[in-house]
């Protein structure tokens, strides 16, 4: 099994920034592609960043240019930098990896693995 533990949201102004990070831990082979997803109270969960083993990135057409995805592939930990943060940005923002694991019985598994996800709020 894989767990992913997500820290640093909280409460910023406008303008300000935030670093989310998200670290993936368990019986882990390999973690692939690593991307952060956000939902606002009231609307479906979106797809915010993402960021494969070799360095890709994509974004979101709302965050490009002010949220930069990276990874750390030696501590399995991916990470959100937010800048000129608005009052849109106030969700609970989730990460997810696609990883494999092996269990106790040598047998590899392929799965996606979601955090439990950490609140950022925007607000002046």
């Amino acid at each position: 099994q894989v767990q992913l533990v997500e820290s640093g949201g909280g409460l910023v102004q406008p303008g300000g920034s935030l670093r989310l990070s998200c670290a993936a831990s368990g019986s882990i082979v390999s973690v692939n592609t690593m991307a952060w997803y956000r939902q606002a109270p009231g609307k479906q969960r979106e797809s915010v960043a993402s960021i494969t083993r070799g360095g890709s990135t994509n974004y979101a057409d709302s965050v490009s240019g002010r949220f930069t995805i990276s990874r750390d592939n030696a501590k399995n930990t991916v990470y959100l930098q937010m800048n000129s943060l608005k009052v849109e940005d106030t969700a609970v923002y989730y990460c997810n990896a696609g990883a494999v694991s092996v269990d106790g019985s040598r047998r590899f598994a392929a799965g996606s693995y979601w955090g439990q996800g950490t609140q950022v709020t925007v607000s002046s």
